[in-house]
Formats: C-alpha cells, structure tokens, sequence
C-alpha cells in the first residue's frame, strides 16, 4: 500500500519559518512527481508547489514565490516544503501528493495526483 505521511506542521507567528516533510513508501519514489497542496478551512484544496521525479523542475503558487521551497531527497523518499516569512493566510492543513505519471505537469491540479497524505496543520498567527 501507498503511503505518505506529513510532518513538521504547527503553531508559529508572522514572519517565521517552518519546514514540513512528507515521508513516502509503497512507492518506487525517484519515480513519482510530487506536489504540496493547502486546504484552509471553508476553500477548496489549492496547489502550493511541485517537484518533478528528479528535482530538476520546480514550480509555485504566485502566492508562494519567493517565500516556499520544495525539494525531494530521493535516498531518504521524502519530500520537504520550506516555507519562510510565514503570514496568517499561510494558515491552513498542507498535503503532500504523488502521481506515477511522470509526464504529469508539475503544476497539476489536485485530481490529477493519485495517493494522498492526511494532512499536517499549519497555523500563523500575527
């Protein structure tokens, strides 16, 4: 079976960092496009960034530029998300997903990825 398990997520103030991993497993991980998503409550899940199978190709939400970073460690099968000078509407519960196509745009919409993490909580407040 497909896992992915998110962590790192918490409680920080305006302008902090934080970093959340996503470990994998059930999966040949070099081989997968991964991508982190955000979901605040009452909106719908909305892409943050990508990563291709190699790491060579990343993308972000405008919202994000500049501020996030995505990259994948493909020894250890995980994928991190560093995010910096955090703000409130930074709020919400952060998914790691996956998808084996690797034609697959990194900037795919949720529907797009196929296996899911439950989630991990990130709240900034000011």
């Amino acid at each position: 079976q497909v896992h992915l398990v998110e962590s790192g997520g918490g409680s920080v103030q305006a302008g902090d960092s934080l970093r959340l991993s996503c470990a994998a497993s059930g999966l040949t991980f070099s081989n997968v496009v991964m991508a982190w998503f955000r979901q605040a409550p009452g909106k719908e899940r909305h892409f943050v960034a990508g990563i291709s199978w190699s790491g060579d190709r990343t993308e972000y939400a405008d919202s994000v530029q500049g501020r996030f970073t995505i990259s994948r460690d493909n020894d250890k099968d995980t994928v991190y998300l560093q995010m910096k000078v955090l703000r409130p509407d930074d709020t919400a519960i952060y998914y790691c997903a996956a998808d084996e196509d690797l034609f697959l745009n990194v900037r795919a919409p949720a529907y797009e990825f196929d296996y899911w993490g439950q989630g991990t909580q990130v709240t900034v407040s000011s």
